[in-house]
Order: structure tokens, then C-alpha cells, then sequence
């Protein structure tokens, strides 16, 4: 009997998971607008950028995690929330804003250094603070001690070094009285046009009054009061782009008609990349997201977004630690977005200058393996990672854990011949041999490397295992 019963049971499942698989598409009108990747010029920019630096930076920066004697372990950022801070207390850090360290073409410098392309920086997060001069709120730079408009400082100086900007804008609002966290009642839904026509204006603002903007990266959306906002999602997305043509926005900002956000209820991307993957990154295996494009956005503290005094209350990633999520993400078809929290002086930390120091050393020699590059098809080892640009026929490895053998082992794709294989910086060449079917092995030199090398692999096509066959099992 209950052999039978299982046996029903498998196949109600099974007829239930085919017609899910079959069912018709949910009709909607703000769900994905197109399948696939975008092809144009400025989506082909951004993806082929690669490596983007994240500057969070707000009033939190001024208590950097501490309040009152106490240091809160969490985000700094959101330590008006964990500290249990009034609104009106929070905000008259305001007039505590003047950071006289600053310097937006050292900060532009910085990041030239480090070989980024892009960067994304918060115009307003939960706090409501405003770094630029918006004229639907009092609660911004204008009226802090420093006065003038750090956003136009930043962009003029990134742009000036011939690196794209990107505005990151917080929708969840502590400061204005009209957010709500869901929508009861009709007061609540009052309240919440309210403040979606205030972030109407403030978003075209930032559209109108930056012209040389490349994208929008939206945060704070996640509570249901946006879930229940799915029309107003789709409106702003089309605003920008109506504004700001080839403007670039990130999944986050969208609900669709029944509140599904990053995928509509069809399962169909939203936005025109994937942002979920934020401090972690997809498992080398996961290689169904090599079909759209998407971005992991990185701390430095595992917790720390904003800038926090104590970085000893988290793990404090590496630059090494660091260089090997931006190659992870490369080769997997994924930009890289590593965050940098400077403190309310406007200046940064030692250890973000060294990471940068880091990466920018490696980049300098090593950017075209990842700038303009992506998935290579070639399946993944444990030794490193491949990247390949374009349909090129030369591939290339980037080596982060040698194998005590000094040997590293490759499974090419099916009618690839490896033809030779040589390092990047000095040419030097690598032994290559074919020991298997599809299998070759490049033999290292007996020595170690101070950081990770990149050995460009040069291949053709053909049968590329004349001598070597399928077992007959």
C-alpha cells in the first residue's frame, strides 16, 4: 500500500512540476522589458568596465560606528538605526559635515591607480542625507559647513580621468516622514505617493543635472511598501532612460504588478543587470549566470559598508583576498564593484590605500585580462581561473594557488589544441603537454610568485586527440 502511495505521490509531483515548466506566462505590465543581454554601445561599456570602486559616504561617517562610548559591531551605516538614534539628533550631524580632507581628484587619482573604470557613489542612503544640492529637501551638502556640491567635485574629477560614474540611490528613507515600511492603510498609501513623487524629483534631478552619468544603482527597496510600488518601479526605470538615453539601471529598483522584485513573476530579469550578489560571490559552478550580466558589490570588513572606526570587530579581507574576486567574477562573465568607506574628513584609510596600491600594481601589467574580457568556456580548475576576450583564440590563466606539483592541469572544450602557452609579463615560455584526451598540463618553473601570474594561453582548433580515444565501456 504505501509503496503504491509513493508511486502516486512522484507522479502528482512530476505532472505538477511539467505543467509549471508549460504553465502560460503571468501577464504583466511591469514585468522584464526585454530577455537576454542588452547589445548597445553603452551596456557593451559598462560590461567590458569589469572593475568599479563603491564609495559609500554619508553623515555615518562622522561617528564611524561609536555613539555614545559605545562601538556598535554592525554596518556603520546604519547606526542611527542600531544605536536607537532620534531622527532629529541624526541629522544635526549635518552640521557637523565639513570634511576638509577632501579631495575628489586625489580620490580620482587613486582610483586611476588601482585600474577601476567605474565608479558608484551614494547620492543619498537610508539616512536621507543628500550629497549633492537638491532643491526638494533642506536635508543635503548645501546646507552642511562644507556648502559646495561633492557630487559635481567627484564626477568632474572621475570623468577627468576618463572613468564613468555611477549614481547609487537609496529609496528606503529614514528622514523623510512620508517612508513607510508597508502599506496599511490609506493614510500609509497617501503618505507613500507622497514620498515617491519626492523621489521622483530628487531622481530627475540627479538625471538632469549630471549629464555625463552612466547608470543608477537603487537600494532600499526590499520592504513591502516598494514591493506594493511595482508601477512606480517600472516609471522611474523609463524615466531615466528617457532622460539619459543608454543610462544603465541595476535589478534592485524593480517590483513587478504582484511584487516579485529582481525577476518578475515570470522569472524574467528585471533592470539590466543582476545585483543580488552582494558580499559573496556565485560558486564557480553556477554557471547559468554567464547568460546575463550581473555585479557583485564588496566589502573590505565583512560587515562594513560605511566608514567604521574599529575594523577589528569583522574579517578584514585582503588584497590578495580581494584581486582573486575580481578575477572570480571576470571569468564568470560578472563585474566587480569593491567598496571603499572614507571617513567624515574625507579621507581614507592605510589599508584601503595599499589594497589599492595592490590591485593597481597588478592591474598595471595585467588589465587587459580583465578589462573588455569575460567567460572563456573553459571549465574551471582549481588551480585559478581562465578569462578570454571575445571570441579570441588565446585564453588566459590566472594562477592563485600552485599546486606543489608545479603542475597545472587543463580540460579544454572539444576540438581546442592548446598550441603553446607563455607568461604574460616577460614571455617566458611553459611547457605544454598533451596527456589525455582533451587534458594538457603546463609544467611552472620551481619557484615561487609574489603575485598571481597570468600565463596567456594560445590555442587553434581541430581534432586535438589524434592519439588519445574514448574507453569502450
Amino acid at each position: 500500500m504505501f509503496k503504491n502511495s509513493f508511486l502516486i505521490a512522484c507522479l502528482l509531483l512530476a505532472q505538477t512540476v511539467f505543467a509549471q515548466k508549460n504553465a502560460a506566462p503571468i501577464p504583466l505590465k511591469y514585468g522584464a522589458q526585454y530577455e537576454g543581454k542588452r547589445t548597445d554601445e553603452a551596456m557593451q561599456k559598462w560590461r567590458s568596465n569589469r572593475f568599479g570602486q563603491f564609495i559609500h559616504w554619508g553623515l555615518y561617517a562622522i561617528p564611524g560606528g561609536v555613539w555614545n562610548g559605545k562601538t556598535y559591531n554592525y554596518a556603520a551605516e546604519f547606526l542611527k538605526s542600531s544605536a536607537r538614534i532620534p531622527t532629529t539628533t541624526w541629522d544635526s550631524l549635518m552640521y557637523q559635515f565639513n570634511p576638509k580632507g577632501f579631495n575628489a581628484k586625489a580620490w580620482a587619482k587613486m582610483a586611476k591607480g588601482m585600474g577601476v573604470k567605474y565608479m558608484t557613489i551614494t547620492t543619498k542612503h537610508h539616512e536621507g542625507f543628500c550629497l549633492f544640492p537638491s532643491k526638494f529637501t533642506e536635508f543635503n551638502i548645501a546646507n552642511t559647513p562644507y556648502k559646495k556640491d561633492i557630487l559635481k567635485e567627484l564626477v568632474d574629477a572621475y570623468n577627468a580621468e576618463g572613468i564613468d560614474v555611477n549614481f547609487y540611490y537609496s529609496v528606503l528613507d529614514w528622514h523623510h516622514p512620508d517612508w513607510r515600511y508597508d502599506i496599511k492603510s490609506e493614510a500609509d498609501s497617501m503618505a507613500m505617493v507622497r514620498l515617491l513623487k519626492f523621489e521622483e524629483n530628487q531622481l530627475r534631478e540627479l538625471a538632469e543635472n549630471y549629464p555625463t552619468v552612466k547608470g543608477f544603482w537603487f537600494d532600499g527597496t526590499w520592504d513591502n511598501s516598494i514591493k506594493k510600488n511595482g508601477k512606480w518601479t517600472y516609471e522611474m526605470e523609463m524615466m531615466l532612460k528617457k532622460i539619459r538615453p543608454g543610462v544603465v539601471v541595476n535589478s534592485r529598483l524593480r517590483a513587478d504588478d504582484l511584487g516579485a522584485r529582481h525577476r518578475d513573476s515570470n522569472g524574467k530579469l528585471m533592470g539590466d543587470y543582476e545585483s543580488g550578489y552582494e558580499r559573496r560571490l556565485p560558486p564557480a559552478t553556477e554557471l547559468k549566470v554567464t547568460q546575463w550580466d550581473w555585479e557583485a558589490c564588496m566589502t573590505v570588513p565583512e560587515n562594513q559598508w560605511g566608514y567604521h572606526k574599529d575594523w577589528s570587530i569583522s574579517h578584514v579581507k585582503t588584497p590578495v583576498e580581494l584581486l582573486e574576486m575580481l578575477v572570480h567574477t571576470t571569468s564568470m562573465g560578472g563585474n566587480f564593484l569593491l567598496n571603499f568607506g572614507p571617513g567624515g574628513d574625507g579621507t581614507f584609510r592605510k589599508e584601503e590605500h595599499n589594497i589599492a596600491d595592490y590591485i593597481g600594481k597588478w592591474m598595471a601589467k595585467n588589465s587587459d585580462a580583465i578589462v573588455g574580457c569575460d567567460y572563456a568556456g573553459w571549465d574551471k580548475q582549481d588551480w585559478g581561473y581562465f578569462t578570454r576576450r571575445g571570441k579570441e583564440s588565446k585564453v588566459n590563466a590566472i594562477v592563485f594557488n600552485v599546486p606543489v606539483s608545479g603542475v597545472l592541469k587543463i580540460k579544454v572544450p572539444a576540438k581546442t589544441t592548446i598550441v603553446k602557452a607563455y607568461f604574460k609579463e616577460g614571455g617566458k615560455p611553459v611547457t605544454v603537454k598533451e596527456v589525455a584526451k582533451d587534458q594538457y598540463q603546463l609544467t611552472l618553473p620551481g619557484k615561487l610568485f609574489a603575485t598571481p601570474p597570468v600565463i596567456i594561453i594560445e590555442t587553434s582548433g581541430g581534432d586535438n586527440s589524434k592519439q588519445y580515444k574514448d574507453a569502450l565501456t
